[in-house]
């Protein structure tokens, strides 16, 4: 009986506990521009295949939330704007539907490319975030790309900038996934080449 006092009296409390924070009302995504169309058959026989690896991120980026740079040592998030899953692996899709789209190339995930990989594509997603102080959506990506077999690693730094009308969790949702999309075409026309 005495438990079940116990219980009653806590019961109101139930409503009051919470053990992490409130989900925004809506979640971030990007979404590629460019894609393979839908049915169109890809072989590997016909076309040269590439592996594009999930980038490296630093710990400001290693979360579900938008880094707003305000000076050159302080970094803030967005408040009530979350991506729906990690911006590293985002990008690394938007890169593979544009380079699949634009290089003619088979992009292959990890697992599918253990017998032949191809060329390879990785690198460090430097930034993805918004600079304050030019108001704009950056996204900096550091690509490192092997071509062939045993072959040379070529490096290059691609980076957009877009400007955003005001740091809430929609503008800064749009800017983003236009600039992620801008380094994704210049990816693309490089690997292509």
């Amino acid at each position: 009986m005495k438990k079940l006092l116990i219980g009653l009296a806590l019961l109101p409390l139930a409503g009051c506990i919470s053990f992490g924070a409130d989900a925004p009302d809506s979640l971030l995504s990007l979404t590629s521009t460019e894609q393979v169309p839908v049915g169109q058959a890809q072989s590997s026989a016909g076309a040269r295949t590439i592996t594009i690896q999930v980038p490296n991120v630093p710990q400001a980026l290693a979360n579900n939330r938008v880094p707003v740079q305000a000076t050159a040592t302080d970094i803030a998030y967005v408040k009530d704007a979350q991506w729906v899953e990690p911006p590293a692996r985002q990008f690394a899709r938007v890169l593979s539907d544009t380079v699949g789209a634009r290089s003619g190339r088979v992009v292959l995930s990890g697992a599918q490319s253990f017998a032949d990989p191809g060329a390879r594509l990785a690198g460090e997603l430097r930034n993805f975030g918004i600079d304050a102080a030019s108001s704009s959506a950056v996204v900096t990506y550091d690509a490192a790309l092997v071509r062939d077999e045993g072959g040379a690693v070529e490096k290059r730094r691609f980076e957009a900038r877009v400007p955003v009308s005001a740091i809430e969790a929609g503008p800064v949702g749009v800017a983003l996934n236009q600039a992620a999309n801008q380094v994704a075409v210049e990816v693309a026309d490089w690997v292509g080449r």
